[in-house]
């Protein structure tokens, strides 16, 4: 290796030994990563993981010249990062000598007499236990070869059998192996220097691990098969099509030879029926195609996979809910079983009174502004952490995603850094653009996330169950990008739904979804058909025909009367919406706890509230017009141009204009709306005695004419923005 001088090759110890002929160089990867003196500035693609050549060639004539404290050799390319401290050495000299170098952050090393040490109390008693990686004996010391858990009391660990671990179970699986906490345990494994690569687990990437699993049955089982290519020819879309068991998946048919259409979801084989028959759970069902399963009273039968089994609650127990939809409110005053229940659409409404209701939809609007306006003071609070040290973002809008992802995840990104956006794909790749280009990430970004698998529903949104995502931890990601998007001068989502955002607020548990937060159609008529049984028989039908997927979601419970479908539907309602994505809200609500969101979002709901659940309304002249601070020369009538830009934004408003009151805030800021932290700087105009109006978006600042005649006036300003904004598009 050209930075220790060691041949060497224990990648658990050292990291993998590389070789490159075309460059004449040998370099072991912690080597490379710990050395103080170089960056990784390269793509990963270049180099040696990003680490140019030219660097590595640099540093090691810099470590040239420092001699290992350990050792007494040249070539000692690692410092303690302590600023006093002036000691030098290789890295497998800093691991004989008992340093800790951690793989995180800045990668930090600390020499053995500055390195940290976990704490134990005087009252933790002492003597030894039980690695519970190897199970052997292990003291209860505090060594640099043992380490305790964070998150158990009485949990010890070799910190070679740790490595050990860490290195096959990568950053997706390792955690404590007595509790299974992961956020807290890689916390401290990281601060004590234990190296958890970003991978997959080992087990995960062996080829064919998981061969038997892929095997589906296909094999036609009825006694006469009319298939004249076998019994195993699978024509899919056709009626040689195989259908399994619904029940057990191990026998089959032709769509021919059992009669069926292709659109047909639900078949047996034999001796599934004659079991469901014996236990009283199966009904002959009539036959039904998805696409008619809504106009049906039935409801259709289950082929996904079923959810893990949720423990099943008691008829008695009790569940405290902060929420209930206006409609369960005004049902709750009457008895369950008192009124028949039917459909929305079937009962009568009473409407508000037009001065009524447009004095409670002012009433509405005004309290929005000031819970934004609130919204804007806290975010501005939290953007105090943002530091001046700059982050550069390359992005290509294409793949916005992508693009984006990988600048998250560079190591090189911290939230409290300033952001700065670079779009690669532009015809001018020299040009850095400004905030302007910053916001229209955060906006592309948004909408990306709007319309991703990781959400699910139309208009509002709850989180998804994307098994891929939560693998790829993209979940924490998405709560990431969208706190960093509010603190750092971005739009908010506006697409979560109130049941979405009280499980981040309030916690999942203190929450009761509506039948209107389940996205998937075929659950949801499920919910609708028991919801609206109206007699006792109708009920068990509606339950029989779902037995299966209430068997899997654990909410089967036994009905004696027709009030126990309102616990039934609360039962489904609470697994399908909240207790199914339990995972992927634990990691977006770790993910929004960047820069202290979250937590900032618990303290101030209601506020918080009126970003991530409502769009912004519509720009009126009022709003521009309170948003620009006007300033203008000594030698220009103020008044009069105040009066002209006035009469423009009422006349946009109007519709008497060609540009919209949004192509005017881009024109001056690069913004199609007002974000929740405002500007930086303030909006202002400024009168001079120029021809057109001029734009500048570093400083949002709106330059205007000063002309003889209002229609001058509104001449040049749509002239200028019409074309400007066009060329843009282009």
């Amino acid at each position: 290796c050209v930075l220790c001088g060691r041949t060497d090759d224990c990648p658990e110890k050292y990291g993998e030994k590389r070789t490159y002929v075309a460059y004449n160089l040998t370099v072991h990867y912690y080597c490379l990563l710990m050395s103080s003196g170089i960056w990784q500035r390269g793509e990963e693609d270049e180099g040696v993981d990003g680490f140019l050549i030219a660097d590595i060639r640099k540093e090691v004539n810099r470590a040239a010249k420092l001699k290992c404290n350990i050792c007494k050799k040249k070539g000692a390319s690692i410092g303690c990062v302590d600023p006093k401290c002036k000691r030098s050495y290789h890295f497998p000299c800093g691991i004989q000598r008992e340093c800790i170098f951690q793989f995180m952050e800045d990668f930090r090393s600390y020499c053995w007499q500055h390195k940290p040490v976990q704490k134990f109390s005087d009252k933790e008693s002492r003597g030894t236990s039980q690695c519970t990686i190897c199970l052997d004996l292990v003291e209860q010391l505090p060594a640099y070869t043992v380490l305790k858990s964070p998150c158990c009391k009485n949990a010890w660990f070799h910190r070679e059998c740790l490595q050990y671990q860490a290195l096959s179970a990568g950053i997706f699986f390792f955690r404590c192996s007595v509790c299974n906490n992961k956020d807290k345990f890689q916390k401290e494994m990281l601060r004590m220097g234990i190296h958890i690569p970003e991978k997959d687990a080992s087990w995960e990437l062996e080829e064919n691990a998981y061969q038997d699993l892929l095997q589906r049955y296909q094999h036609c089982d009825i006694k006469r098969c009319l298939c004249k290519k076998g019994r195993d020819y699978d024509e899919p879309d056709s009626k040689w099509e195989i259908k399994r068991c619904q029940c057990c998946g191990s026998r089959g048919t032709h769509l021919a030879c059992s009669a069926m259409k292709s659109w047909e979801q639900n078949w047996e084989c034999l001796e599934c029926r004659s079991i469901l028959a014996k236990s009283g759970n199966y009904s002959k069902q009539k036959k039904r195609s998805l696409a008619t399963s809504e106009k049906t009273e039935g409801t259709t039968c289950f082929l996904e996979q079923p959810s893990p089994k949720c423990p099943r609650q008691s008829p008695g127990s009790q569940r405290n809910f902060l929420l209930q939809s206006p409609k369960v409110m005004c049902q709750n005053n009457l008895s369950p079983c008192s009124q028949r229940e039917c459909p929305a659409s079937n009962r009568l409404t009473m409407s508000l009174s037009p001065l009524m209701s447009e004095r409670n939809c002012s009433l509405r609007k005004k309290h929005l502004r000031q819970q934004r306006k609130e919204v804007s003071n806290i975010l501005k609070e939290l953007k105090l952490q943002i530091n001046t040290k700059t982050t550069r973002l390359n992005i290509n809008a294409e793949n916005i995603w992508n693009s984006a992802l990988k600048g998250f995840r560079q190591r090189n990104f911290s939230p409290t850094n300033t952001i700065e956006i670079k779009f690669t794909n532009c015809k001018n790749r020299s040009k850095i653009d400004t905030s302007a280009s910053k916001h229209n990430f955060f906006q592309l970004l948004m909408l990306h996330l709007q319309n991703s698998s990781l959400f699910e529903g139309s208009s509002t949104k709850n989180l998804s169950l994307d098994f891929q995502a939560l693998k790829e931890n993209l979940y924490f990601e998405a709560g990431r990008m969208i706190a960093v998007s509010l603190v750092h001068g971005g739009p908010s989502p506006c697409f979560f739904s109130t049941t979405l955002f009280n499980c981040l607020v309030y916690g999942p548990e203190n929450v009761k979804p509506v039948l209107e937060d389940v996205a998937d159609v075929d659950v949801a008529q499920t919910i609708k058909t028991i919801k609206y049984a109206n007699s006792l028989p109708s009920l068990q039908s509606a339950i029989d025909d779902c037995y299966e997927f209430l068997a899997a979601a654990g909410c089967l419970r036994p009905i004696t009367s027709l009030c126990d479908k309102n616990m039934l539907v609360n039962d489904i309602l609470i697994h399908h919406v909240i207790k199914r994505i339990n995972s992927p809200l634990e990691s977006f609500m770790q993910g929004l706890k960047t820069l202290g969101v979250l937590e900032k979002m618990q303290m101030h709901p209601d506020a918080f509230s009126s970003i991530l659940c409502h769009k912004p309304g519509r720009l009126s002249a009022e709003t521009i017009c309170d948003l620009f601070t006007i300033h203008s020369s000594s030698d220009v009538n103020k008044t009069e141009g105040a009066d002209f830009w006035i009469g423009y934004l009422q006349d946009v408003e109007s519709g008497e204009s060609v540009v919209t009151l949004e192509d005017i805030l881009l024109f001056a800021t690069g913004s199609h709306s007002i974000p929740p932290i405002g500007f930086d700087p303030e909006p202002t105009i400024k009168f001079s005695q120029i021809s057109y109006p001029v734009g500048n978006r570093l400083l949002n600042c709106l330059e205007l004419p000063v002309t003889e005649t209002y229609e001058q006036f509104k001449n040049r300003m749509e002239i200028t923005i019409r074309n400007t904004l066009g060329v843009e598009r282009e």
